[in-house]
């Protein structure tokens, strides 16, 4: 499959040799189950679950998803806020809790795993994006968070043969990536000094590729976010700010890409779909 499909079509089955990773932000993991993301999880044959905004103690993480995965996570020190975390079915061979810098070392922002893949490395992100709020503090914050990624994602891609960084970056890159991008140019998310980073992170300088983007072409979404508020669920007013951003030779054998929209705004686990792709190694 050669585009970003949507959940209303038929989910691809996963070929032999692939890894299928999948990334969300929950809202909260346990308000996710409860609205039933457990039935999504066991139908999607998943090797590597990204978590954000997990909002809840390790403890309750490891209950909820069980005894089946490799479970690294990132607690935020901020009790009820932020929590990132990676689950997967092969163990990893080393893990990283932060990004590297100490002011966001409590945050629940970023983790890191590396896994073997046919003795090569792959480094695996799970990364949430500060959401931001114009002239202040939350700006600044997620600004500062955006200038260690510049220097953050460089440093992975010299010391892994792939890595891949995926999560809720809070940033649609371009005019596609939004639907009403024209009542959002001065709002946090689709702020023209925010998008500029998403220059770099897929420019020449830095050297990652949208994978999502790449595969669905030069199209309006698909989107990954919509608010619980009003309409904007059924009338498909979203946002795409959840990514895939891989090194290019890890982008090269990416496919059946899938937005995990649900079929109802009652059936939604989370005002984000699941965002899954295969990797054909």
């Amino acid at each position: 499959m050669d585009r970003v499909s949507t959940a209303a079509e038929q989910n691809p089955s996963k070929n032999a040799g692939a890894l299928r990773v999948a990334s969300v932000n929950l809202n909260g993991i346990r308000a996710a189950y409860k609205r039933g993301m457990a039935d999504w999880l066991a139908d999607r044959d998943i090797d590597i679950l990204t978590l954000q905004e997990v909002r809840a103690p390790d403890a309750i993480v490891r209950e909820l998803l069980g005894d089946d995965w490799h479970i690294l996570h990132a607690e935020a020190e901020a009790k009820g806020r932020a929590g990132v975390a990676i689950a997967s079915r092969q163990a990893p061979t080393a893990t990283r809790d932060h990004i590297g810098e100490d002011y966001f070392k409590t945050s629940g922002r970023w983790v890191e795993a590396d896994f073997d893949i046919d003795g090569k490395t792959l480094t695996v992100v799970s990364a949430y994006v500060h959401s931001g709020e114009v002239d202040t503090p939350k700006q600044d914050d997620k600004f500062r968070f955006l200038d260690v990624m510049t220097h953050r994602l460089p440093a992975l891609k010299a010391s892994s043969d792939h890595v891949l960084v995926t999560g809720d970056l809070n940033v649609g890159h371009t005019e596609r990536d939004i639907k009403n991008w024209k009542g959002n140019v001065k709002r946090s998310g689709f702020l023209p000094t925010e998008r500029a980073y998403f220059d770099r992170f897929f420019g020449e300088e830095i050297g990652f590729h949208d994978v999502a983007r790449q595969l669905a072409g030069d199209v309006d979404g698909p989107y990954t976010w919509w608010s619980w508020r009003g309409q904007a669920f059924d009338n498909d007013t979203g946002w795409r700010i959840d990514y895939h951003m891989a090194t290019p030779d890890l982008a090269a054998i990416a496919g059946n890409a899938v937005v995990d929209r649900a079929p109802t705004y009652a059936s939604r686990f989370s005002d984000h779909a699941p965002l899954v792709i295969d990797y054909q190694f």
